[in-house]
């Protein structure tokens, strides 16, 4: 047994690379499949696995709102009701696949997902016989997976339905990980090696497969499902930008916390475990098809009526500026929109001559006419920035775009700067709303449009643009 508590590093040689890319793979990306279920030729059971793994708690918790629903006599406030619950478990990120399968971390949570919907029942069944279906179904759905979860163990501890599992870190705690789950199969994990940055150890039953920077590489080629980070001998800034490369990747990325003996002001349910050891997972919420769905319909929908209440200020605007400078109202500029793009960004001409906009950083006050600089000052002349929203090329929210000059010097200069490209850029964004714009830290900002990133949701968006219309209206805040 390695004992996480002593130091157990042997002095190992350096292995010398062959003919292969850094994790042991041949050069073409493909995996050697030498263990059960790795590379080419486990693919398709992992991937009917996943499936498994995937779709057993939504049917456990459909088959027990079905059951609640049949001894209520079925119709459709049940029906609508059961819909709402999934909806909520959902969104309460219930289906996330998870390594500690109790319930009872859940059930505070399934509780409030399946009592909470019976206001949404009330004008459709009379109060007591909403209160009892909820009471029956928050029942039958912890019941329901309380079943699925045993079966789950079962199936682990007879090694099916395990997932393939990479450990960053081979120093004695992440070699004490490993072992718990090499005994604890019930966890459904099978540990397919490890990077790290030091020698490769040669006392470890799984293999090293390079170093931290080969994880996108090693994720794809081995069809990997979970990878835990330990702490080791990197920089955490480092790591930060390769798990942000990877955060594509069909894999559950966990992280084990550095004082992880100290109790989290995390709520238990949001939490993961390993025979004692949390781990905290990272947010996937952003990267789905589904929210990058939502977001997209949340786009439009604002987009259109924001656009529409908008267009008288937007005509007046523009026939003020006709007629003051003689030039078309609106002013075009490239700028980079995210994910490797630019577009022609649309914004109300507020400086008559802005043939240097593309290379100078800040404009001189006095270059502004009356409204070009009460404009900008209430930041109305962003409004034609909305059919950009319209178009596709940018988002309502998000990081501002910048021009290409000055993106390409920032992305040299300031660390993760381009980390902010990885999503569309915004109309305002959570960097503006903190007063954030002009002639203000590009670091600062930048941090904060990360920070947005990693923890988008539908909410923090909407309190983004809540905070824009209120700073916009009191002629302070918006964004550059």
């Amino acid at each position: 047994m390695v004992n996480y508590f002593q130091e157990h590093r042997p002095a190992v040689p350096g292995q010398a690379r062959t003919g292969r890319s850094p994790a042991g793979l041949p050069r073409t990306g493909r995996a050697e499949p030498t263990r059960p279920g790795c590379g080419p030729a486990g693919r398709g059971r992992l991937g009917l696995s996943r499936l498994v793994l995937v779709a057993a708690l939504p049917i456990a918790d459909s088959i027990g709102l079905a059951t609640a629903g049949a001894s209520m006599s079925a119709g459709l406030a049940t029906v609508l009701y059961g819909l709402v619950v999934l909806t909520a478990l959902w969104l309460g990120g219930l289906y996330r696949l998870r390594i500690c399968l109790r319930v009872s971390d859940q059930a505070s949570r399934i509780l409030a997902a399946t009592l909470l919907p019976v206001l949404a029942a009330l004008p459709l069944l009379p109060a007591a016989a909403a209160l009892r279906l909820g009471l029956i179904s928050a029942g039958l759905v912890i019941t329901f997976r309380l079943l699925a979860s045993c079966g789950l163990r079962v199936a682990h501890r007879r090694g099916a339905l395990t997932e393939a599992t990479l450990v960053i870190g081979s120093g004695t705690f992440g070699a004490y990980l490993a072992e718990q789950v090499r005994r604890h199969p019930e966890l459904g994990l099978r540990v397919s090696g490890f990077l790290d940055t030091g020698a490769p150890r040669r006392d470890l039953p799984e293999p090293s497969l390079g170093r931290p920077e080969d994880l996108a590489q090693v994720v794809a080629g081995l069809a990997i499902r979970r990878v835990i980070v330990c702490f080791g001998d990197w920089r955490d800034e480092d790591l930060v930008a390769i798990l942000r490369a990877c955060r594509r990747l069909r894999a559950q990325v966990c992280v084990v916390p550095r004082l992880h003996e100290l109790g989290l002001a995390i709520p238990r349910g949001s939490l993961d475990e390993i025979w004692g050891i949390p781990l905290i997972p990272l947010r996937r919420i952003g990267e789905s098809p589904a929210s990058r769905g939502l977001k997209r319909a949340f786009d439009v929908t604002v987009a259109t009526v924001m656009l529409a209440a908008a267009l008288p200020v937007l005509l007046a605007a523009t026939a003020a500026i006709a007629l003051q400078t003689g030039q078309s109202p609106l002013f075009r500029q490239r700028r980079v929109t995210g994910d490797g793009r630019e577009a022609t960004v649309l914004k109300l001409r507020t400086i008559p001559d802005a043939s240097d906009s593309d290379t100078r950083w800040t404009v001189d006050a006095r270059r502004y006419s009356r409204l070009g600089g009460w404009l900008r000052a209430t930041h109305l002349d962003e409004l034609p920035q909305l059919v950009n929203v319209l178009r596709g090329e940018m988002s309502l929210v998000g990081p501002r775009p910048e021009r290409p000059h000055f993106a390409e010097q920032f992305g040299r200069e300031i660390p993760r700067y381009a980390d902010r490209d990885r999503v569309r850029a915004g109309l305002t964004g959570w960097a503006q709303v903190h007063g954030l714009h002009g002639d203000t830290s590009i670091t600062e900002r930048s941090r904060f449009d990360n920070q947005y990133i990693e923890y988008w949701s539908p909410w923090l968006d909407t309190v983004i643009l809540l905070r824009t219309v209120g700073s916009a209206l009191s002629g302070l805040g918006g964004g550059r």
